[in-house]
């Protein structure tokens, strides 16, 4: 059997608990330790830096739910953790009010439980959306899970920051204990028995170590270059994380306001690059995953060219529309290599999907973390260099439209036309 509809979308409560809770530690109490504590900006950055880095172990936790055949228990495991972790991060911040060393001790242990967390959680979750979606599913079980992510990602910053006024400790742990209570409460109803259901038989215990599993999966050249595919593409993807805001502020003059406007309008247009794919590859049977993938690599090279042309003309009124396009692209990137993803990853030898999926995912968390910084770092030398706000950004957003460029050319031989899966590149070929 395979998941029905219902199914997927009850998978993508899952994800967009796991995103809920994970946008209260990126944003809530970033700017709580920031704003209100008066921290170094560098302290939730590193705090940050080290949840992505934790979820180097993802190969090792998709490994386990493959050699287990229970990838449920990981889900919701997963989430428990996660949901501690943020409580922790949370009391973390109430503790930097009386004692720095008590409250950054107790951070560390949170963002490294919360990196866990994620890390278990979200791999065992999608290789379960891997291994029981039909083909012709990929594409809109990738867009839904994803849309509900990004939903509940909205949601929590919006609701926790209208509820979180005016701002008390105690008020700050009642809410984090609210929506992380409320995270694993959907993450159990959600999952419970879709797995059962769609597990056609229970699979013999797998005695392989993990160190072994990984090589085998790493031998595969599929799985290999795909890796390659997902880091470079993503470094890409997250290079104007950090710099997209300041530069609307230092070359174009907008103000707070309308830099944080222009990040919502850059998310607006993920969202429908991310339902176009949905819609067109899964509804109206229009192009492959692969062709799906170039199209928004280049796309969003040819938006950050256009970027970067602005700012050079000095033309404020054009970046909104430019940066919505560039997030149009970004989301028709993302969700088409999602759903590429989730047909490799029941590519070759069986009982692997949660490690490729959790290696494919490290590098995902890897690229994130040295992209922001890679772009952040690039633009400080630049500007230095060049002594010209409009140069130096600029330049940094045409080496990230050359990665691009390269991304989509990896994507042509490594993901196999018409089927979304990736086919193995010979030496010389």
């Amino acid at each position: 059997m395979t998941l029905g509809w219902l199914s997927i979308v009850r998978l993508g409560l899952v994800q967009m608990a796991l995103g809920a809770i994970v946008v209260l530690t990126t944003s809530t109490l970033n700017r709580l330790m920031v704003v209100e504590l008066a921290l170094p900006a560098v302290l939730p950055g590193l705090l940050v830096a080290l949840h992505y880095g934790i979820q180097i172990t993802r190969p090792n936790w998709g490994f386990m739910s493959d050699a287990g055949g229970h990838r449920t228990r990981w889900i919701i495991g997963g989430m428990i953790v996660l949901a501690l972790g943020a409580l922790g991060a949370s009391y973390g911040v109430v503790l930097f009010d009386t004692s720095f060393a008590a409250g950054l001790s107790l951070s560390i242990l949170a963002y490294a439980l919360i990196g866990l967390g994620a890390g278990a959680s979200g791999t065992s979750l999608l290789a379960l959306l891997a291994t029981a979606t039909a083909p012709h599913r990929r594409a809109a079980a990738a867009t839904i899970t994803w849309l509900m992510m990004i939903f509940g990602i909205a949601a929590t910053a919006g609701t926790v920051g209208a509820f979180l006024d005016p701002y008390s400790p105690a008020l700050l742990l009642k809410i984090v204990g609210i929506v992380t209570g409320a995270a694993v409460t959907v993450t159990i109803l959600a999952s419970y028995g879709i797995e059962a259901r769609v597990q056609a038989e229970r699979r013999p215990p797998d005695t392989t170590r993990f160190i072994d599993g990984l090589r085998e999966v790493w031998a595969e050249p599929a799985a290999r270059n795909f890796t390659i595919f997902v880091f470079l593409s993503m470094t890409a993807y997250f290079m104007q994380e950090l710099i997209l805001e300041p530069y609307s502020g230092l070359v174009f003059g907008f103000t707070p306001g309308q830099s944080t406007s222009l990040s919502g309008a850059q998310n607006g247009g993920v969202f429908l690059g991310m339902l176009t794919v949905g819609i067109a590859a899964t509804g109206f049977r229009l192009g492959s995953l692969r062709n799906w993938v170039v199209a928004g690599c280049l796309g969003s090279a040819g938006s950050l060219a256009l970027i970067t042309f602005l700012g050079g003309a000095a033309v404020p009124s054009a970046l909104m529309p430019a940066v919505v396009c560039l997030g149009f692209f970004n989301g028709m990137f993302a969700v088409a290599a999602i759903g590429s993803m989730m047909a490799l990853a029941g590519e070759g030898r069986g009982a692997r999907e949660g490690t490729r999926m959790g290696l494919w995912g490290a590098a995902q968390a890897i690229a994130a973390g040295f992209g922001g910084l890679l772009g952040a770092a690039a633009v400080d030398v630049m500007r230095v260099a060049l002594q010209s706000d409009a140069q130096a950004f600029g330049i940094v957003f045409l080496a990230e439209a050359t990665l691009f460029i390269f991304a989509a050319l990896l994507a042509l031989r490594v993901i196999e036309h018409g089927r979304g899966r990736a086919a193995a590149i010979v030496p010389g070929e």
